[in-house]
């Protein structure tokens, strides 16, 4: 797994912002045309905006107004004594809609920020134009065999360098770091399943993406898009955000430019539910 971090996935700070949402400072960046949809990103666990999204904010970009965020303990947002749940991420997010004046936006998620965005389709449909949900679970045996073993026994050794790098450019606090990594790794652990009814009571168009490689089964990916109630599946080949070019994978431009395509079509649909006022 390559271990340098590419300059056009720092991100750019002079566009960043502090919004105070349910006791955090939480960190946002803003990118794209003012008229633009609005498109939230949610980036995966250990991560920040670059390292899962670096690759396709400039893409999205274009036709979207994106919001990227880092949710709690990650990069910018610093963590405070409060629950660290995805059902508490989903609360976030949706305040944070509400502060910019949103009234309404699509979400795209990865990993655990795709556990996030199946949260808030739960929690907060009204906020919610489309969901596109990348390599993320909803039920422990969505996974792939022996994900859970592996993760009872991680450690912080294990952490992806390109993942320490980012938070400690951002932040360079070692107690910062582990805590993040601490927090995640007991989230993941502690796992519990989503109530079939609650991811069933999902009405936005829902775009269900993982890779034929991925640490989420297809035939999961497959009975989600099942589940939700106006699901689209999309299996590309490559690993965990391997096919969108996360930090972890070199891929040529092509391949991020390909998945932005996809997405760019399963949002076309959507109206333009309003721009940022805030």
């Amino acid at each position: 797994m390559p271990r340098e971090r590419s300059t056009s996935q720092r991100p750019d700070t002079t566009i960043g912002h502090y919004a105070p949402i349910n006791g955090l400072q939480l960190y946002y960046e803003i990118h794209g045309p003012a008229t633009g949809t609005p498109l939230v990103l949610i980036h995966g666990g250990g991560s920040t905006i670059g390292t899962s999204f670096g690759r396709i904010i400039p893409l999205l970009s274009k036709s979207h107004r994106v919001i990227a965020v880092e949710m709690q303990a990650h990069g910018h947002t610093r963590d405070i004594d409060r629950p660290f749940t995805f059902q508490q991420d989903a609360d976030d997010i949706a305040a944070l809609l509400a502060y910019l004046h949103i009234p309404k936006a699509s979400v795209l998620g990865f990993s655990n920020g795709g556990s996030t965005a199946l949260q808030v389709g739960i929690r907060h449909p009204s906020v919610v134009d489309r969901l596109v949900i990348v390599s993320a679970n909803f039920r422990r045996s969505g996974m792939q065999a022996g994900f859970w073993d592996f993760m009872m026994n991680e450690t912080f050794a294990e952490m992806p360098q390109p993942y320490k790098d980012a938070y400690l450019a951002i932040n360079p606090s070692d107690e910062g770091l582990h805590a993040m990594h601490d927090r995640d790794a007991a989230r993941m652990k502690g796992f519990t399943d989503f109530p079939d009814e609650d991811v069933h009571g999902i009405h936005a168009p829902t775009l269900v993406m993982v890779g034929d490689r991925d640490v989420v089964t297809p035939e999961h990916a497959l009975e989600l898009s099942r589940l939700v109630r106006n699901g689209r599946l999309c299996i590309l080949p490559g690993g965990h955000g391997e096919f969108f070019g996360e930090i972890s994978f070199p891929v040529p431009d092509e391949v991020p430019r390909a998945f932005v395509s996809i997405v760019e079509e399963f949002l076309g649909g959507a109206s333009n539910a309003g721009g940022l006022h805030g």
